[in-house]
């Protein structure tokens, strides 16, 4: 029998290193919100595939909506032969993805495509060069997502010449920050570029691996109104808070201001590869016809599953139950911070929440005490991600979890973090 640390020796002589793990439990199968590894160990999964898991591992009706597609064909490149699936998900994103205008849809295979995509589209349309991304945003790992994401450690170690069209902003998540921002715009223009230079400004709604930080709401209409003066295109990048995670079905929806653009994935086809880019009609089709797309963009399996998918978000109602979810987590924190001075803030939007912690006493970030819960967590057969500097807890808890799942890996969770706290 096979087991976690013969298959570790062979992921080390076979895998690039660069490749990290977060553990080493080889799955075996998965059901829901939990799974089980090859040597038979159960667990519970508050990491729902990096949140690529708002329905759940291996939903019923995903599944099978998948298996009639594999009886009818797998793949013909939808810019040789198009099928109509392609286009009926196109039509529901293009109603779903907030704005009320006409909107147009593509789709590629990644989160980075879906980001490189929007890009290349706000930079035909305006006819400029200069993005505008955020401090502590991710936008993927290629090259030109890597130039907008505003984290070096450990995405751009080794790789330091990037675009000069890329300026990078104080993230606005409160007051405070909000007026830095305020302030690198106005020393920007008067120093660098000039706002008719600008193509897109990028943001995430919620930071995903920046810490799970809400943008602060009056920075949004700021930044809307900014963009709409010089007719810059707003994107927001929606892969990581979309789909219900946030108690929306896109977290833009809790400002009520619209993006030109916005990109989705990893919930979008409930683990099948899928991305998308969905925009304002005229800016979407400003590129000539050709110049998007690619071989296996909008692959006929990951839209069946897609479009299954977001039936299942209707039908149960996933947006209602990632607010439950979310208090459900908030109650469970408020419960124990008193006795845990590590904790220096619990911050949510929905069910995308987080635990940040610091050293009580010199006030700089703590990611050693992270690292102990982490390991008594998964001890206890609990998974559970970090992000920030490895000093923040984040929750991707596939949405579609039972209640009794979800008391239990709170149980183990509220244990690991008492115990680590009093190490």
């Amino acid at each position: 029998m096979s087991n976690n640390i013969e298959w570790k020796n062979r992921a080390n002589n076979a895998v690039s290193a660069a490749v990290a793990n977060a553990y080493n439990i080889f799955v075996a199968k998965a059901k829901n919100a939990q799974l089980w590894d090859i040597e038979g160990n159960r667990y519970i999964d508050f990491g729902g595939g990096i949140g690529t898991l708002n329905t759940g591992h291996c939903n019923d009706k995903i599944i099978t909506a998948v298996k009639e597609q594999l009886d009818k064909f797998t793949h013909t490149a939808f810019a040789i032969t198009p099928y109509p699936q392609y286009i009926e998900l196109a039509e529901k994103l293009n109603q779903l993805v907030p704005g009320d205008f006409a909107k147009k849809t593509l789709f590629v295979t990644t989160g980075a495509e879906a980001v490189e995509n929007a890009i290349k589209v706000a930079r035909i349309a305006t006819k400029r060069l200069v993005v505008i991304s955020f401090v502590g945003g991710f936008h993927g790992r290629t090259m030109l997502t890597l130039g907008l994401t505003g984290k070096i450690k450990p995405y751009k170690v080794g790789l330091s010449n990037f675009t000069n069209d890329i300026f990078h902003a104080p993230f606005p998540k409160n007051k405070e920050t909000f007026s830095q921002m305020q302030q690198y715009f106005e020393n920007l223009f008067k120093a660098d570029i000039a706002p008719e230079d600008i193509a897109a400004i990028i943001f995430e709604p919620v930071q995903g691996e920046g810490g799970f930080y809400s943008i602060y709401p009056e920075a949004v209409k700021w930044i809307r109104d900014l963009c709409n003066k010089h007719q810059i295109v707003m994107i927001a990048d929606e892969i990581q808070s979309g789909f219900a995670r946030t108690g929306k079905l896109f977290a833009m929806e809790h400002f009520n201001i619209a993006a030109d653009i916005v990109t989705s994935a990893k919930s979008l086809a409930g683990g099948f590869t899928l991305a998308a880019i969905t925009g304002r009609a005229a800016i979407m089709d400003a590129p000539v016809p050709g110049s998007l797309g690619g071989t296996y963009a909008g692959n006929p399996v990951a839209i069946t599953a897609a479009l299954t998918t977001i039936e299942v978000m209707q039908q149960n109602n996933l947006p209602q139950r990632a607010l439950k979810i979310g208090e459900q987590i908030e109650s469970v924190i408020n419960k124990i911070k008193s006795r845990v001075p590590q904790i220096k803030e619990f911050r949510r939007l929905g069910a995308m929440a987080a635990i940040e912690f610091y050293d009580p006493t010199t006030h700089e970030i703590d990611s050693a005490i992270v690292t102990k819960i982490q390991q008594l967590a998964i001890n206890d057969g609990l998974i559970i991600l970090s992000c920030g500097y490895g000093n923040v807890i984040r929750f991707l808890v596939p949405l579609t979890i039972e209640d009794s799942i979800l008391t239990e890996g709170l149980n183990i969770l509220e244990k690991s973090i008492l115990t680590a706290a009093n190490a």
